[in-house]
């Protein structure tokens, strides 16, 4: 089985570390590859630099790579116009956002073009049903993250991803609680994380809520879009509505029951060694190409 990625994206957010860590699992498993990202993209060094084959995104690059592929998969919404447009052989779209599917006639031709669509969510899903996307053109993808050898020894701050996007909602966990510290790096500062603030207007799923998981970490999630499928309210962390008392009392609940946090962050951990590993991923995401090609 032979892939194509496309990704239009010119930083390195959810989605193009997710297209990596996929990459990188099919290329283990024998799956020939390549990448096609925009020149001077972090996406495009970085899977340069794990030895993966990637060269600069073009519309001729489209049409002349193509061709010596079986399957184009699409990680975001311009190159999923670009397949459409382009594209000769059948393509896949990862759709990882939890807004209204746009309904412009343009945008209708665009999403009966792909063969599949990969939701990284229940909630995606419905998404894109609601949008007119027949069922049986969805197969539900979650993200995939690593598992470290050790859990957050919990006895660090209480962070949030530090973020300039506004649908993300710096500004409400600012308002909410100064005890919170905003991270620029979840990987250095997880290991020690008493809990992960991952407030949002709409989300697809929450890889970095993942993440936290991964490490042990409760998550305090907004009730939106895919979170809820992840972040269990009182099992895995604590969701709550987008206010800033409600972040602010679950915060403080968590800073200081330390017993609280241990027993939602292991439940957490296992939930994501159990559905949430990029091995998981990665066979998922087989199973969905296998469909597209029978």
């Amino acid at each position: 089985m032979r892939t194509l990625h496309l990704d239009t994206g010119r930083t390195m957010r959810g989605g193009q570390h997710q297209a990596l860590l996929l990459m990188q699992a099919l290329s283990a498993r024998g799956v020939e590859g390549a990448l096609l990202a925009p020149d001077g993209a972090p996406l495009l060094g970085q899977a340069r630099a794990a030895g993966l084959r990637a060269e600069v995104l073009s519309p001729a690059a489209v049409r002349r790579a193509a061709r010596g592929f079986d399957l184009i998969h699409c990680h975001d919404a311009r190159s999923h116009t670009l397949a459409a447009l382009l594209a000769p052989v059948p393509f896949a779209v990862s759709r990882r956002v939890d807004f209204p599917v746009n309904t412009h006639w343009l945008a209708r031709w665009k999403y009966r073009r792909a063969a599949l669509f990969l939701a990284v969510s229940e909630a995606v899903k419905r998404r894109l049903e609601a949008a007119g996307v027949p069922q049986a053109k969805i197969a539900v993808v979650p993200d995939g993250v690593a598992l470290p050898a050790q859990c957050s020894t919990l006895d660090g701050d209480i962070i949030a991803p530090a973020s300039g996007d506004p649908r993300k909602g710096a500004a409400l966990v600012r308002r909410a609680a100064a005890r919170v510290r905003f991270s620029d790096n979840l990987l250095r500062d997880l290991p020690a994380a008493r809990a992960l603030v991952y407030i949002s207007q709409s989300e697809g799923l929450g890889s970095a809520a993942l993440l936290a998981m991964a490490h042990g970490v409760p998550v305090i999630a907004s009730r939106v879009g895919g979170l809820p499928e992840i972040v269990l309210d009182g099992v895995t962390g604590m969701l709550v509505d987008n206010h800033p008392a409600a972040i602010a009392e679950a915060a403080a609940r968590l800073a200081e029951d330390r017993a609280l946090a241990a027993r939602l962050g292991a439940a957490g951990r296992r939930m994501v060694e159990e559905r949430f590993t990029i091995e998981r991923m990665a066979e998922k995401t087989l199973e969905a190409y296998r469909r597209v090609l029978s």
